[in-house]
């Protein structure tokens, strides 16, 4: 699959408007610090990945219009401000802002993207590693399985892993974290299929991850949200790997809301529970999950079902009576004591406070070889 943020000629960045997704594919321009901030905010873009690549774009693009310190100070708070709970938002703009800040501002614009371009191809390289860690954890589930498959005299059964919302390429710069894992194991010869959250509200799950893997050419099936605790008590699910927002220091999770109900079926059925992530998306300043901002998204997203009808149009539905309340968190915290393993470029770690110091202490080209 081809990158989900580009330059063109002119050096415009572009991206896909996730929204139109899977049933159109439309590409928006980003020209300016207020196209990307738009993006982010009304989740045209999404994915802790690729918001904070689209952050740093629009920094960069604000920098382009006025360098002064002033702009730059209100550029960053209001990209900031965009989406609170994905650190990489955050990540992203201070890495920026440490480049081009002690510079004169004749020099900022080109420093900024510099620092954006620098950034995306990070991403990518970074994802393919966590795709590499991922699929030499999942291949021993996968070996044990063809094992006792054969000891059975069994045909070989495809490793089934269950996945929430999207973290694939498009929630990225490219690869993915989850379905770079997924896409590796594929690759490899691994016989391996993936339940299919829903992901209500929006959909990612239903929408996104089922059409990357179908492009990808890998078995899937889409579940409703609720299923998955039935099919990991059946013993249909080997393995459950998500991405995520944010990790505190003590290895607490933020991800799309009803993580952390697959976290806790996971651990009655004794079923590991992966968490696929950069290291970018470690935050060592937020103690743990209680102190990770939730955010609390536009309530028509649960009144409203968005979808084709039989004539090719796309719907706005609503199934929510009239006049009635609803809440609509973004994210839930899932407790590092329900995390298997953080499978991140440097490679797989305890969710600890100890084994996230080391992992960040490092040299990710060494963890790589």
């Amino acid at each position: 699959m081809s990158r989900t943020l580009w330059n063109d000629a002119l050096g415009v960045p572009h991206t896909i408007d996730q929204r139109g997704l899977p049933f159109e594919r439309r590409e928006i321009a980003l020209r300016s610090c207020a196209d990307c901030e738009a993006a982010i905010r009304e989740m045209r873009v999404r994915g802790a990945p690729l918001i904070g690549a689209v952050g740093a774009w629009g920094l960069a693009l604000a920098i382009e219009a006025d360098a002064s310190d002033d702009a730059l100070r209100k550029a960053y708070e209001r990209l900031a401000a965009a989406r609170p709970t994905a650190v990489n938002l955050r990540w992203a703009l201070d890495r920026v802002l440490r480049r081009v800040a002690p510079a004169p501002a004749a020099q900022r614009a080109a420093l900024a993207r510099q620092e954006a371009a620098a950034l995306c191809e990070e991403d990518a390289a970074c994802n393919a590693s966590i795709g590499e860690h991922g699929a030499r954890l999942l291949r021993v589930l996968a070996e044990q399985r063809s094992a006792l498959a054969g000891m059975a005299g069994a045909d070989a059964i495809p490793l089934n892993l269950l996945t929430h919302c999207n973290a694939g390429a498009i929630a990225t710069v490219e690869h993915g974290t989850v379905l770079a894992v997924v896409q590796r194991l594929h690759e490899q010869g691994v016989a391996v299929h993936v339940w299919v959250d829903e992901t209500r509200p929006r959909n990612q799950g239903a929408s996104l991850t089922a059409w990357e893997l179908a492009e990808r050419g890998i078995a899937h099936t889409v579940i409703v949200d609720n299923a998955g605790g039935l099919l990991m008590m059946q013993g249909r699910v080997d393995a459950v790997i998500v991405g995520c927002d944010r990790v505190a220091a003590n290895g607490d999770v933020a991800n799309k809301i009803g993580t952390y109900l697959k976290a806790l079926a996971a651990r009655d059925n004794r079923v590991p529970f992966y968490v696929a992530c950069p290291t970018s998306s470690i935050d060592v300043d937020t103690a743990d999950g209680s102190s990770i901002p939730i955010e609390e998204r536009d309530g028509r997203e649960v009144t409203h079902v968005v979808g084709r009808l039989d004539d090719g149009a796309l719907a706005a539905v609503r199934v929510v009576p009239e006049g009635s309340a609803v809440a609509n968190p973004g994210f839930d915290i899932t407790p590092a004591r329900l995390v298997t393993a953080l499978v991140t470029e440097r490679g797989a770690c305890e969710p600890s406070h100890a084994a996230i110091a080391a992992l960040l202490r490092r040299d990710a080209r060494v963890a790589a070889e």
